[in-house]
């Protein structure tokens, strides 16, 4: 590598773009290369310029969506160093972005370490992931208070599926699913699935693969 590490920034919301240009630029060990809107222009900028690290956002509203095009241009171009970033609490994409050989991962809103301090320990070669999910207030609850199998039907009702749905795919019975968000509502203090949904979504407490793009409206 020759000169300052040339950075990529991909993230459809204006301001955290900037948010990110402004520390690319505060720096003076950095080079900002490009700026985009969309994770499909990240891939194609990649492919034709000279790029060192990209810091780009899982959930994108247009397109497909920062991990999956993460992981198109690892697989084009393994030493191209990549950041996904979320200002969710999706603990589930950390585990993907682990399969998909992504160097690091930065939670916005919970992480303790700075953007840059997570930039420089990439680019030095750590694979630099949280240690801990991060673990929001959800109603009366902390998110930490639910369990796996509420938080799946949890992700599940931020998509508008009914409980015959949640059922099937988790192969239990319709009590079960019912007895689960009984007992959600009892911890947060929510009245109904609709409050357990509009909240859990607001707050970014979950989020299904279906909301990481714009196929059924996703928003970050």
């Amino acid at each position: 590598m020759s000169g300052k590490p040339k950075v990529v920034i991909a993230d459809d919301q204006y301001v955290a773009r900037g948010f990110f240009e402004m520390y690319v630029k505060m720096s003076a060990d950095y080079e900002l290369a490009a700026s985009l809107a969309t994770a499909e222009q990240a891939v194609n900028f990649c492919r034709n310029n000279d790029v060192d690290l990209v810091i780009m956002d899982v959930m994108m509203k247009r397109g497909l969506d920062g991990l999956t095009c993460a992981e198109t241009i690892k697989n084009n171009n393994p030493d191209i160093k990549i950041i996904l970033a979320t200002s969710t609490a999706e603990y589930q994409w950390i585990e993907k972005a682990r399969k998909a050989n992504i160097d690091s991962f930065w939670f916005k809103e919970y992480d303790e370490s700075s953007l840059l301090e997570i930039m420089d320990r990439t680019m030095r070669g750590e694979s630099v992931y949280p240690g801990k999910s991060p673990d929001p207030k959800f109603g009366d609850t902390q998110k930490s208070g639910l369990t796996e199998r509420e938080l799946d039907i949890l992700r599940e009702l931020t998509t508008n599926r009914s409980n015959e749905e949640i059922a099937e795919k988790f192969n239990i019975s319709l009590n079960t699913v019912k007895r689960h968000i009984q007992n959600m509502l009892n911890k947060t203090g929510y009245t109904n699935r609709l409050e357990l949904a509009v909240n859990a979504k607001a707050l970014g407490l979950v989020v299904h693969d279906d909301d990481r793009t714009d196929r059924r409206g996703g928003n970050d």
